[in-house]
This record gives structure tokens, sequence and C-alpha cells, in this order.
């Protein structure tokens, strides 16, 4: 699918993604980073699936100028599971 095939979405919920992230996780999918386990079979308690947190929180510290003395939560459900 191209980019002139793909549509706009522009409310709250889940939007559409760049074709770039589309296609890296389909890449992933079958065989995640050489590991022999696709991204959807990794153990959330893995050393692997560690190393995907890790660098998704290095990287938003990264990007977002977050420093050292804030946590970086990543929450299922939306940030007002963190109340619960």
């Amino acid at each position: 699918m191209g980019a002139q095939s793909r549509i706009h979405n522009f409310g709250a919920g889940p939007a559409v993604l760049p074709l770039e992230v589309v296609t890296e996780v389909a890449k992933s999918l079958p065989n995640m980073n050489g590991s022999g386990f696709g991204l959807m079979e990794v153990s959330h308690r893995s050393p692997a699936f560690q190393e995907v947190i890790d660098s998704a929180m290095a990287r938003m510290r990264g990007i977002l100028s977050i420093p050292d003395d804030y946590e970086v939560l990543f929450l299922q459900g939306g940030a007002s599971t963190q109340f619960y």
C-alpha cells in the first residue's frame, strides 16, 4: 500500500502510523532482531522484552529531555491507570 492510498485519522484513539513504522513492525513479527521468535511471541518477563523497554525508555528520555529524577511510565489503558 503506497502513501497515496493511506487514510488520515484525526481521532483521539488509535491513529494511522507512518508507513516506515508499519514496515519495521511487520519485519519484526516473524523474527525480532534475529532472536528466533517474533515480536508478538516474546514473554514480557524475558531479557529480550526488557531490552525493548529499556531502549524505548532511553529514547523517550532523549526525545523529550526527561530528567533522570522523573519516572517514565508505560501504561496500558491511558495515563489515568497510574492512580488505580
